[in-house]
């Protein structure tokens, strides 16, 4: 029988997992409260009549496709991919990118902030004994996963720039991941090294990769500390939303 391990965070009114401005929003309506709003539905009928007065419980979510465990769509980054097509929502990418062998890279002994290089890439493909095929899942294991919910999550875990993320591109793969708050360097770091070097392409440049060739991202995955290097599936299709630079996912890996 096969063992299935969520890598997804849950969502809440609590858990600090976004800056302020942009932190979930759950309303929460239990079935006592509820029985009104269901008996009205039916003229004639009181909540008396609902089993112990009892209506249903549910939710109200004020949310961005960013919050949670979620999909970077090519049009998250840029209007364009592939060298100039126009990038593909979260709702135009294969289905089959989303159900994928995966790999593990463990970064987690780098430094808040740090950009992983190809060198650093190919170093750890090495140690875990794995060649890239096309279409496989990327997850990287960052120093962020260990601080979730707490203040520091969205400084904590290394990045992956430009370099990197070309580099993992090239060789076909389309859906990468990591259990920090962003696929780039965490935007304190870069905002420093923007401010002691001037260089705006230093900004988001893990992202912005996609203009070259079109790929999704998996933000804020979760539990990559108990995966092997390798063996396992990921399955993570995201929430179909026409247009959407995203989509949430409740991801998993599945290990035989």
């Amino acid at each position: 029988m096969s063992k299935i391990i969520d890598i997804s965070i849950t969502l809440d009114n609590d858990t600090i997992s976004d800056p302020p401005f942009m932190r979930p929003a759950i309303t929460y309506t239990a079935h006592a409260e509820s029985a009104k709003d269901l008996v009205a539905s039916f003229p004639g009928m009181t909540v008396d009549q609902l089993p112990e007065r009892m209506g249903w419980a549910v939710e109200q979510i004020n949310l961005s496709t960013h919050n949670g465990t979620h999909i970077d769509a090519p049009w998250h980054y840029h209007p364009t991919m592939d060298g100039g097509k126009r990038a593909i929502a979260i709702d135009e990418v294969p289905l089959e990118w989303f159900m994928q062998p995966g790999v593990k890279l463990d970064f987690r002994h780098l430094p808040d902030g740090h950009l992983v290089t190809p060198d650093e890439i190919d170093a750890e493909l090495e140690r875990i004994g794995h060649k890239l095929s096309p279409l496989e899942i990327v997850l990287v294991n960052t120093r962020a996963g260990e601080r979730y919910g707490h203040p520091d999550y969205i400084h904590a875990g290394c990045g992956m720039g430009r370099d990197a993320t070309l580099h993992l591109t090239s060789q076909g793969i389309r859906v990468a991941g990591t259990d920090g708050w962003s696929w780039d360097a965490p935007f304190s770091h870069t905002a420093k090294r923007f401010a002691d070097t001037g260089d705006a392409s230093l900004i988001w440049e893990g992202h912005k990769a996609g203009r070259n060739i079109g790929y999704c991202q998996i933000e804020k995955l979760h539990n990559l500390e108990v995966l092997p290097p390798d063996g396992f599936t990921v399955i993570c299709f995201p929430a179909k939303i026409r247009g959407a630079s995203a989509g949430w996912t409740r991801a998993v890996a599945v290990l035989p």
